[in-house]
């Protein structure tokens, strides 16, 4: 391409940036009036709601998506690397060395140019500087988190299963989940099907696995309308998961994690889902301006106080338009965001307006695995209506079946539920190693 070419360089290849890669490359980088790159720490992607059956491990493999691959088919960039820093007098971002797990630089420290940036880097947990949360807990805001807790489960249930079967230990697997919302609690319930599945496959016996959440608040899953949250709370009850609410928890040990009141919880594993904040290396960028969470202050369209440089996600602090606060950090904001800076983007090379953003609620759905599937959906002729069993559950999986959709297109879609549907059919329900 020209070197004069206008370069868009979007950071961050989760919901938002790879559906905002995947537009612009199909409408700017293939007919050539823009240079479109992606830049990724990660080699492949995986839709962020999906995280907790990753997990788990009952995530189908064919989720992934390769970013090479996929920048390939739509005319875009892909570039390996994680954004340390920012220098917007010459418009240039700093992208870390890639070090291999032998400490070996495989590509030194490098800077990218662009004339239109757009950040996209998503968020992680915040551990409110509580003494021994980095340490101990797992986290799973990453596929690699989620890949790494996984492996850990399986290991932990082969050792106590071992353990009970030789009479060293006689207690149960305790599994300790902090945070009661939409994460936390789906992760509860797919886990409490992988105990299952794990006595199942291959292992001789079973052992007792006690699954907690441990939630500050004094409901789950505030986003949900009080009675919904009531009728998630009786169907975790009955699956057998302790729920521990209105407490906080003030430390994390190898062995166990503390609250407030003076009470312990005995845990082998640890998952930390107690909130989110933007990455920390987002504080100091170049004068940015940004919240208490690490966000980027951006306007009504998507920008920031620079003129070129945009963010989107759940790094991005945009008014919500009407309400009180900021737009909630939800997958489907990000895939609305995504479609929009898209049309203002196209729109800047054309020297054209932008288009302010305005995000539509839609309600918020949780899904329990196969237990069940809650939530409300919103609407301007229905106003809000609360669904369950079978209808949310579609409801539930046409909001991935959405950002595919802006990914893949309609065609591809179709052909890898299909295959998704044969491979369900073959494979084991969960991934043993």
């Amino acid at each position: 391409m020209a070197d004069d070419i206008h370069k868009i360089l979007i950071i961050g290849g989760g919901a938002a940036g790879l559906e905002l890669a995947t537009c612009l490359g199909q409408q700017l980088g293939k007919p050539r009036l823009a240079e479109v790159t992606l830049l990724d720490a990660a080699s492949t992607h995986i839709w962020k709601p999906l995280l907790h059956e990753v997990a788990s491990g009952t995530l189908a493999e064919a989720e992934e998506i390769e970013y090479l691959s996929q920048a390939y088919r739509n005319h875009f960039r892909f570039l390996l690397g994680k954004m340390e820093g920012l220098d917007r007098a010459t418009q240039k971002v700093i992208i870390s060395p890639i070090i291999n797990k032998k400490g070996v630089e495989l590509i030194p420290r490098r800077t990218f140019q662009y004339d239109t940036l757009v950040i996209a880097v998503g968020s992680v947990s915040n551990t409110f500087g509580i003494k021994g949360v980095d340490q101990y807990c797992r986290f799973i805001d990453t596929t690699k988190e989620a890949f790494r807790f996984q492996k850990q489960l399986v290991e932990t249930y082969y050792l106590e299963s071992y353990a009970h079967q030789s009479s060293q230990r006689d207690k149960p697997l305790s599994i300790v989940i902090v945070g009661a919302g939409a994460t936390g609690v789906e992760l509860s319930a797919e886990l409490r099907e992988v105990t299952k599945l794990l006595a199942t496959y291959g292992l001789e016996g079973s052992i007792q696995v006690n699954i907690t959440i441990i939630e500050a608040a004094t409901q789950l899953l505030p986003a949900l309308p009080p009675r919904l949250s009531t009728a998630t709370q009786e169907q975790l009850v009955k699956l057998g998961i302790n729920l521990k609410l209105g407490r906080r928890v003030t430390e994390v040990t190898e062995s166990a994690v503390y609250t407030h009141d003076g009470e312990v919880f005995d845990a082998d594993l640890k998952v930390w889902a107690a909130g989110i904040k933007a990455p920390d290396w987002m504080k100091n960028l170049d004068g940015l301006e940004t919240n208490h969470i690490n966000q980027l202050i951006v306007d009504q369209t998507l920008k920031t106080s620079d003129d070129n440089i945009f963010a989107i996600g759940d790094c991005a602090a945009c008014a919500w338009t009407g309400h009180t606060g900021n737009v909630p950090p939800r997958a489907q904001a990000a895939h609305q965001q995504a479609s929009t800076l898209a049309k203002t983007i196209i729109n800047r090379l054309n020297n054209k307006p932008a288009i302010p953003f305005v995000y539509h609620d839609y309600g918020s759905l949780v899904s329990l695995g196969k237990f069940s599937t809650v939530g409300s959906l919103m609407g301007s002729l229905m106003g809000t209506v609360s669904v369950g069993g079978f209808i949310a559950y579609v409801v539930y999986l046409s909001l991935y079946k959405m950002h595919q959709i802006a990914i893949h297109g309609y065609f591809r879609t179709s052909m890898l539920t299909l295959s998704n549907l044969f491979r369900r059919s073959t494979h084991a329900k969960i991934k043993m190693h």
